[in-house]
């Protein structure tokens, strides 16, 4: 759940054995934290990711719960389906479906009407690579300066800062012992929302999937609202249809 699965942004949403000794650059950082969550081998044979859990969304009403299935297909494509109870606020289910083919972006939200993502949101999306943009952030035309470590809880973070050719630039905060992604924080100029917020995601209870460290549970918060994911469910390599990433067929 590093770049690739913090599409969550519903607007439309492993351990080496040393210490990090001495002065790091930023291509250390990047190779050790890809080892830590499996290394390059175990990564490249995942062609794609199917995540089910449940999501609660916080709302000065209460908070919203429900279900939420993520998917994901190299080299790029995403589909975000959230289905909430609305009945606290009257308005009963509540379905996003965000869709993106790698190159165009669509959302079907029955509470604030189906719309294209463009602009900003969308570049940041185009610049985006599954399973993980550390990968091959070179042949994507980004790059990624290390900054002044910083803390996040009690525990002390390298931050690499991701700045790809277009869209957002993302902070992400690694942890100096694990290797693992702490936090990712981003700025995402959201139209419905009235215009650029800053995101943070916070990544929580990685499980071994497939040789793959993944987290399960996301803590993401932001100026204009804060939900949390726990996932149940994660199954890779399954055949998806290509339909589910595209705009659906006028009816």
């Amino acid at each position: 759940m590093t770049r690739a699965w913090t599409a969550v942004v519903v607007a439309a949403l492993a351990v080496v054995g040393v210490r990090a000794a001495g002065a790091q650059t930023a291509e250390q950082v990047v190779d050790r934290h890809i080892a830590a969550i499996g290394g390059r081998a175990a990564l490249t044979k995942i062609r794609s990711r199917t995540a089910t859990g449940t999501i609660t969304i916080s709302t000065p009403a209460g908070d919203l719960t429900g279900s939420i299935e993520l998917i994901n297909e190299a080299p790029n494509k995403s589909r975000t389906l959230v289905q909430l109870d609305g009945s606290s606020l009257g308005v009963g289910q509540i379905v996003i479906d965000q869709r993106f083919d790698g190159v165009n972006g669509y959302v079907l939200d029955s509470a604030q009407g189906n719309r294209e993502i463009t602009g900003n949101q969308l570049d940041t999306m185009r610049s985006g690579s599954f399973p993980e943009a550390f990968l091959n952030y070179r042949e994507l035309g980004a790059t990624i300066r290390l900054e002044d470590k910083q803390t996040v809880g009690d525990r002390e973070a390298f931050v690499l800062v991701y700045e790809p050719t277009s869209g957002s630039i993302a902070r992400h905060f690694i942890d100096t012992e694990t290797y693992m992604a702490l936090k990712t924080v981003v700025k995402i100029d959201v139209p419905q929302f009235g215009g650029e917020i800053e995101q943070s995601n916070s990544y929580f209870d990685y499980r071994d999937v497939d040789g793959v460290k993944l987290p399960f549970r996301l803590q993401s918060t932001s100026n204009v609202q804060n939900f949390s994911v726990t996932i149940a469910k994660v199954e890779h390599n399954l055949k998806i249809d290509p339909t589910l990433f595209v705009r659906p067929a006028a009816k």
